[in-house]
């Protein structure tokens, strides 16, 4: 679908410049940008690539001088990038899934489907499970018995929702989301090596192998409203209580949330990201990629840990955090300057304790 470039800007509340009328039928980077793309020029650096393509307008920074970029048209957004946000879903063509009930899903009888929902080709659908008005549930899914999902979710390929979960409205889960698996939580009769390391911090011995016993997860998950969870994700259930995944929260590809978990609202979890069990988020948290949680920590509203950090206590409110063990960020970042000192600083004490030495035997 072709649009306008003043029907793009009046979506978006941007300012249109130029030739209105033009029109876009998809967007483009700069240098690779035909005739009715709509170039991502966001900022100068992105600009200085126009000319590489063949773009008539662009989406622009303010203060862009559109026309001395040889354009045709402009859109001049206060935040570009937020702009691209409402750009994006203009254009986007979506997965193609039909509409209506795919002659090959199973439906439980005891489910209860609301007006326009879809249903795509070999999904399940369990007892007495309830499904919101409009909702995509797309090919090859599972929703276990007496799951609720709220309005307007869209489940991609292969999404498998367990028994008891809850699902609050536009929730998206993107191709091979888990939600409602059985939390990690086993225990064995007498205390367990990781038991004792933990508690004395020191080597086991040589303690008699134990076996395993499974605690059975009893809770199940709930999600609130436009959360979204990438691909190959997983959320584990509660083992009495459930798991709990805050509104507006969105989980990036390969992330897990342990049993028990619970997340605050408009947290962001990134790639590879982890939180261990009986943990708790607060708003608004932000885990970077390859960052990881411990169990039974309680983690403050806005706090910011850093890639690849290994949170192993409590965070305060606010605090941004890196490193391993994630100390606050400017100390790490002063930590990690003194390291890189060491090899001259062990150098001048290799030369001063030589020249010592020598002072010494020639006396």
């Amino acid at each position: 679908m072709a649009y306008s470039i003043q029907e793009i800007a009046v979506a978006l509340g941007a300012e249109a410049l130029g030739d209105t009328e033009l029109l876009i039928s998809a967007l483009a980077e700069p240098v690779d940008a035909g005739r009715h793309d709509l170039a991502l020029a966001t900022n100068p650096k992105y600009a200085e690539t126009l000319a590489q393509g063949h773009a008539q307008a662009a989406l622009l920074w303010p203060g862009a001088d559109w026309q001395a970029l040889g354009l045709r048209a402009a859109i001049i957004a206060p935040r570009p990038r937020y702009a691209m946000a409402g750009l994006t879903r203009m254009m986007d063509a979506g997965q193609g899934f039909g509409t209506g009930i795919h002659p090959t899903a199973v439906i439980d009888p005891t489910a209860e489907i609301a007006d326009g929902v879809s249903i795509g080709p070999l999904t399940v659908i369990g007892a007495r499970a309830r499904i919101g008005a409009g909702t995509i549930i797309g090919p090859q899914c599972h929703i276990g018995m007496d799951a609720t999902l709220g309005e307007g979710v869209f489940l991609r390929e292969q999404v498998s929702i367990g028994a008891r979960a809850t699902l609050g409205a536009r929730v998206i889960a993107q191709p091979g989301v888990r939600i409602g698996g059985d939390g990690f939580s086993f225990v064995t009769p007498e205390k367990s090596t990781a038991e004792q390391a933990r508690e004395t911090l020191g080597d086991t011995g040589e303690a008699a192998a134990q076996p395993w016993a499974r605690i059975h997860s009893l809770g199940a998950v709930t999600i609130g409203d436009d959360v979204e969870v990438g691909a190959n994700s997983s959320v584990d259930n509660g083992t009495v209580r459930d798991t709990v995944v805050g509104s507006g929260t969105k989980i990036d590809s390969l992330v897990q949330v342990g049993h028990n978990v619970v997340i605050g609202r408009d947290c962001l979890l990134c790639a590879q990201s982890g939180v261990a069990g009986s943990t708790t988020l607060g708003n608004n948290v932000v885990l970077a990629g390859q960052s990881g949680v411990a169990d039974n920590l309680v983690i403050g509203d806005n706090v910011v840990v850093a890639a690849s950090s290994a949170v192993l206590s409590n965070v305060p409110a606010g605090r941004a955090v890196m490193g391993y063990p994630a100390v606050k960020m400017d100390n790490n970042v002063e930590i990690y300057k003194a390291t890189r000192r060491l090899p001259r600083l062990l150098s001048d004490v290799a030369a001063l304790k030589k020249a010592v030495l020598k002072a010494g035997g020639s006396s």
